[in-house]
């Protein structure tokens, strides 16, 4: 059981090359990836993601790549000699109109946009991917172990809870057993303060009975609660994700436990359903972490 909160990071250093990556996630109900890096990188974009996604399934990630190249293995200087002509053109017509110097220099036309270009040679990408992917395998294992961690943290509080949520249901199994009986008493007691007789038509007093057993039983919903509790354990045990499927079952759980409240007419078993939907709602918010 991951959480979908976590956060890593890794430096790597070759010769005159660097590379930093941090990546950082929070809750999501997709596997959401957003990818920052330098320009000349962006090409890498996809190769990034998917290294992710093999490790990954859900959360809203950030992943930070810096990277910086002190020699000059790998690289070519490329001037785009077209467009600075144009520049110098519409910057001596723009000094020429208003009566000004123009005073251009080579140095502050290499700076106007796409005229001065780093070019990484084809060999060079090859390099720069295999060590930044080494880099990226190192920060992801450190953002892995981190939401692993949270997520054994979650796990223990869950595992708390579903003790006392089945704790609740038995509870609510072994009350639910006397219903019948104790409604037969109060019946039949109705009926002779109503009607003033001290024999009650058992025909009749039989038809009432089944009519209010087929309202009231919630031996089904508490057949389903404590199936739902077993597959609940269950998936905490998977090593897939599973957050998915426990918010699911969290829904079912709820709906269960609101039918039980509708038909119980006994104030112990209201009272042990409001703690029970208590209960369930920590959960809820609980598993709105989990990958």
């Amino acid at each position: 059981m991951n959480s979908m909160t976590g956060f890593g990071r890794a430096k790597l250093e070759r010769e005159s090359r660097e590379y930093l990556i941090e990546i950082r996630s929070v809750n999501h109900k997709y596997a959401d990836i957003t990818i920052k890096a330098p320009r000349n990188l962006l090409y890498l974009e996809d190769k990034i993601r998917k290294a992710i996604l093999n490790k990954i399934s859900r959360g809203k990630i950030e992943v930070y790549v810096n990277y910086a190249n002190y020699g000059l293995e790998g690289k070519n200087i490329i001037i785009n000699k077209e467009l600075a002509k144009k520049y110098i053109e519409e910057l001596s017509a723009l000094a020429e109109e208003n009566n000004i110097s123009s005073g251009l220099r080579a140095t502050e036309i290499s700076k106007m946009p796409d005229v001065l270009n780093v070019e990484i040679e084809d060999d060079a990408s090859e390099l720069i991917w295999t060590e930044l992917s080494e880099c990226l395998e190192k920060a992801l294992n450190n953002f892995v172990e981190m939401r692993e961690l949270e997520g054994e943290k979650i796990k223990q509080d869950l595992e708390k809870r579903l003790q006392n949520i089945a704790k609740n249901v038995d509870e609510i199994s072994k009350l639910s057993t006397g219903l019948v009986d104790e409604y037969v008493v109060k019946l039949e007691e109705r009926i002779k303060e109503i009607l003033k007789v001290e024999v009650v038509d058992q025909t009749r007093l039989a038809q009432e009975i089944v009519i209010y057993s087929d309202k009231c039983s919630i031996e089904e919903e508490i057949t389903r609660l404590k199936s739902h509790i077993s597959q609940f354990e269950k998936l905490m045990l998977s090593k897939e994700a599973c957050g998915k499927k426990i918010d699911f079952l969290v829904q079912e759980m709820n709906r269960e436990t609101n039918t039980i409240g509708s038909k119980a007419g006994k104030l112990e078993i209201t009272n042990l359903v409001i703690e029970l939907k208590a209960e369930l709602e920590d959960v809820r918010e609980q598993i709105q972490n989990i990958e």
